[in-house]
């Protein structure tokens, strides 16, 4: 059985961005990103925000600017709170769970290239070029405060109960009940669990 070329992205293989359905997911993006970030309309945004992601749970807010490629890929948990100037590249899931606070200028990043230049574009069969690019998840558990101006990186998995420390490039999982920081991020100290 083939593929389709949305399972490709999501499975972490080699796709085409070129294909139609993708066109289409990514043009709702950006529509609905679009009246999210222009709209003065409460019930309009807040329709807006539930057409957009995959799932929305209850009291999640959204301040101020906010960006994301497809959106449909991402699903946020309850008491989700997202501070202005973010950006999901959401060309694969990403998953925030309960009580997650996003400060600013936060960013998740789901794709990547390979670090050997030749292998970062393939051709076509219609000897079109076409650039290379992997995806891997995102999953952020319940209870977790990320700092203003942290990366993380696809495939990356933190746990519940952490803090990431501002400016914090997070490259690698990071485990329950911890203050996560630095490039690349590593646990700083431990947290009592949550009762």
């Amino acid at each position: 059985m083939t593929m389709t070329e949305h399972e490709k992205l999501l499975a972490g293989k080699d796709y085409d961005y070129r294909d139609p359905a993708l066109q289409a997911m990514l043009a709702k993006g950006r529509r609905l990103v679009q009246v999210i970030n222009t709209t003065t309309d409460l019930a309009t945004r807040q329709t807006a925000i539930t057409d957009l992601f995959h799932q929305v749970g209850q009291r999640v807010t959204l301040n101020g600017h906010f960006e994301a490629i497809y959106g449909d890929h991402i699903s946020l948990g309850d008491d989700v709170f997202i501070n202005g100037n973010c950006f999901f590249q959401d060309s694969n899931r990403i998953t925030l769970g309960n009580r997650v606070i996003i400060a600013p200028d936060t960013k998740f990043y789901c794709g990547e290239h390979a670090l050997d230049a030749t292998k970062r574009f393939g051709t076509r069969p219609d000897g079109s070029r076409y650039l290379i690019t992997h995806t891997a998840p995102i999953t952020v558990e319940n209870d977790v405060w990320i700092g203003g101006n942290v990366t993380v990186i696809g495939g990356v998995h933190i746990g519940n109960n952490v803090v990431i420390a501002a400016g914090a490039v997070v490259t690698r999982d990071i485990p329950d009940n911890c203050v996560a920081g630095g490039v690349p991020a590593k646990v700083i100290k431990p947290l009592p669990a949550l009762k």
